[in-house]
C-alpha cells in the first residue's frame, strides 16, 4: 500500500558544502544499504556537484535522504532556463511506499527558492531501468525507446551531463559513461516494462554508467 501521510517523519534541508560529520555518516550509511557495492567515490562527487541534501528521520531514526537542486542554466538556444537536477535517493526499505522519496525530491527542488517560473526541465540520472518511469509520464521524455535524439536534444543532454559532472556522455544513446567502477546495484524490488529496459539496454552497470533522462513540465519549448 502506498502511504502519502508524512507527519511522522522529520525533515530538514542541508547545503551540501556545510555537511557535518554526522550527516555524511549517515548519508554513505544509507546509501550502502540501499546499493550493492556501493561507490561511495561517487555519492561524494555527487555531494560536491548538487548543491542540496534533504534528509528524513522517523522517531530520531534516519530514514532516508535525497541530493539535487533547482538552477538556472543557459541551455543551447534555451537562455536562463529553470532546471531540475534529481540526484541519489536513498530510503530505509521499512519506510518505503509512503511518499517519501518524492517529498525529499521536492525539498531539494524548492530548497532555492526560485521565483515562479511557468516551464522547467526535470533531470537525472538513473542506475536502474525503474528509474524512467516516472518521466515516462511527461511530454516530449529524452530519451524515448526507438527514437534517436534530435541534435536539439543532444545539444541539451550534453549541457546537463556536463552540469551532473558526468565522466563521459554518449549523446545518441543518452548514457552517461562510468569511469570504469559501478556505482552500486539498487536493492529494489519491482517489475520493469520492456519499455524502460529498452531506453536502459545500452546502460553498462559494470562500469558505472547511469541513463540521463530529461522531461520538461508541463509543456516542452516549440519545435522541442
Amino acid at each position: 500500500m502506498f502511504y502519502r501521510d508524512l507527519a511522522s517523519f522529520d525533515f530538514r534541508v542541508v547545503e551540501t558544502d556545510k555537511l557535518s560529520p554526522q550527516d555524511l555518516q549517515e548519508v554513505l550509511s544509507l546509501f550502502e544499504m540501499n546499493y550493492r557495492q556501493a561507490n561511495r567515490v561517487y555519492l561524494e562527487k555527487s555531494l560536491r556537484t548538487l548543491r542540496y541534501l534533504a534528509l528524513a528521520e522517523h522517531a530520531g531514526v534516519p530514514a532516508g535522504f535525497a541530493l539535487g537542486e533547482c538552477c538556472v542554466m543557459d541551455l543551447p538556444r534555451l537562455p536562463g532556463q529553470v532546471v531540475n537536477l534529481a540526484g541519489t535517493c536513498c530510503i530505509m526499505p521499512q519506510f518505503r511506499r509512503r511518499g517519501l522519496f518524492r517529498e525529499l525530491e521536492r525539498l531539494t527542488m524548492v530548497a532555492a527558492q526560485l521565483p515562479p517560473h511557468s516551464r522547467r526541465l526535470t533531470c537525472g540520472r538513473m542506475a536502474h531501468p525503474v528509474g524512467v518511469r516516472g518521466f515516462g509520464r511527461h511530454p516530449a521524455v529524452v530519451p524515448e525507446p526507438e527514437l534517436r535524439p534530435t541534435p536539439w536534444q543532444q545539444e541539451v543532454g550534453q549541457a546537463i551531463a556536463a552540469a551532473y559532472g558526468s565522466h563521459a556522455f554518449d549523446p545518441e544513446t543518452f548514457v552517461c559513461i562510468g569511469s570504469g567502477q559501478p556505482i552500486g546495484y539498487p536493492i529494489i524490488e519491482f517489475e520493469v516494462e520492456p519499455w524502460e529496459w529498452e531506453v536502459f539496454r545500452q546502460v553498462n552497470r559494470d562500469r558505472g554508467d547511469a541513463l540521463l533522462t530529461m522531461a520538461w513540465i508541463p509543456d516542452p519549448p516549440p519545435e522541442w
